[in-house]
């Protein structure tokens, strides 16, 4: 009898043993914050036109994310319900002090995410890392489309559509706004954003413009020269009319205030395919009718839409820093809406606070609401975003005393992506089948 009463005693007590060891085991993954860091340009020439605005933009969601008080669908506080403790870390130093930067955050800082990065180049070096290292990380604004073409990638997303859309919308819009010019060049900066841009929009204008020719001499400066005279003189004896340039940073404002001094604008047309931080910085200064794109329907594009988040965070962001939102304060607004999005989906699912590999699975192929767009993660294997891309001519509001544009057209993703799982190249020199353009 001993014997039977000690074993019911045995079991019963092996059996709250293991609740218990259940319940701590679920309240250790509950969390009430979670580390994220967040990596733009905070100094040298990249900082004051892209990493600060970029900044700004994160830093504004994931306080609003925070505190509850963000608008409809993101009204919920939190992510997963924890407050987002942000680690803020330059991106300055190129690829090789990224990379033990972002050892060190996984390893020593034990973040819970990366979230950031501008330069094609540090993505391009952090993206196998990630990887590696097993990291949640999303890609905020960089635009190789190397960076899922060569290789998909386990652990890292994008939330910003690559440059293959950028180049070819500028492609589109020239044949829509200027059919009768037919010859081109360029100015792109000597690495993977700059190389990449100028070759899309030549494949896509020898497709959608058969009898157009390019320039045997386009020009590419090395990043963050700041002078561009000589490049100023061969693009001005060139017969080529329009000049194709993915310049961003100082080095947009630098080229513009050096060719306005030549009358450069007044003979060429100038399509920049992510200058408008220069159209802001530079204000009234800066010359009426350039090409000008966001890289999608953001920034100088978007000032007019009137979607309720859109307005939202103009608002705020003209409350907070005096000054409206760029086309990275857009950026990095959405990566942060895609990771309260999928925290938010993965708990919902499990139950309880979700692990990594649980958020990673809900953010593949998701679709988004962000300021403007919803936009899909429909590439790389659910891993890349598509999204509009559309362009304008600049136009000073002398009545509203800001930065404007005029005769925008938006190119949607069906127009100027290829298919899952298709390279853009491959496609673009098929003829682009089965492009949708309104």
């Amino acid at each position: 009898m001993k014997k039977k009463i000690f074993n019911k005693t045995a079991k019963l007590a092996s059996a709250s043993m293991i609740v218990a060891s259940c319940l701590l085991a679920g309240s250790a993954l509950a969390k009430d914050t979670v580390k994220v860091g967040v990596v733009s340009f905070l100094t040298g020439p990249a900082a004051g036109v892209f990493g600060v605005p970029a900044k700004q933009g994160a830093q504004i969601v994931i306080d609003a994310i925070n505190n509850g008080t963000m608008p409809a669908p993101y009204n919920t506080q939190g992510f997963a319900g924890a407050k987002m403790n942000p680690v803020f870390s330059d991106e300055s130093g190129g690829g090789t002090k990224q990379v033990g930067l972002f050892r060190d955050f996984v390893e020593k800082q034990k973040v819970d995410a990366m979230i950031g990065y501008i330069s094609s180049g540090n993505c391009m070096a952090i993206g196998p890392i990630a990887d590696e290292l097993k990291m949640l990380t999303i890609f905020s604004t960089c635009g190789t489309p190397r960076l899922y073409e060569e290789k998909l990638r386990s652990h890292v997303f994008r939330t910003q559509a690559n440059a293959v859309g950028d180049s070819l919308a500028a492609a589109r819009y020239i044949v829509d706004m200027y059919p009768n010019e037919k010859n081109y060049t360029g100015i792109n900066q000597n690495y993977a954003w700059g190389q990449d841009s100028y070759k899309f929009f030549e494949l896509g204008m020898k497709q959608m413009s058969p009898d157009s020719k390019g320039s045997d001499k386009p020009q590419f400066p090395k990043l963050f020269v700041g002078q561009y005279g000589t490049e100023i003189s061969a693009l001005s004896l060139d017969k080529a009319k329009v000049v194709h340039s993915s310049f961003w940073n100082g080095d947009i404002e630098a080229f513009t205030l050096q060719a306005m001094v030549r009358g450069f604008f007044q003979k060429k047309i100038f399509v920049s395919s992510v200058g408008g931080s220069a159209v802001d910085a530079l204000d009234k200064k800066f010359p009426d009718g350039i090409v000008m794109g966001t890289r999608g329907n953001v920034g100088l594009l978007a000032r007019d839409n009137k979607d309720p988040l859109n307005m939202w965070f103009i608002s705020e962001y003209k409350k907070r820093f005096n000054a409206l939102p760029l086309g990275p304060s857009y950026q990095y607004a959405r990566s942060i809406l895609a990771y309260k999005f999928a925290m938010d989906k993965a708990m919902k699912k499990a139950g309880k606070f979700p692990t990594q590999d649980q958020v990673i699975a809900a953010m593949k192929n998701i679709k988004f609401k962000s300021f403007t767009e919803t936009i899909s993660m429909a590439r790389g294997g659910g891993h890349q975003a598509v999204h509009s891309v559309g362009y304008g001519l600049t136009k000073y509001n002398k009545k509203g005393k800001t930065p404007g544009a005029e005769k925008v057209k938006m190119y949607g993703p069906e127009c100027i992506y290829p298919p899952a799982g298709t390279k853009s190249e491959d496609w673009i020199n098929a003829g682009m089948p089965g492009a949708k353009c309104k």
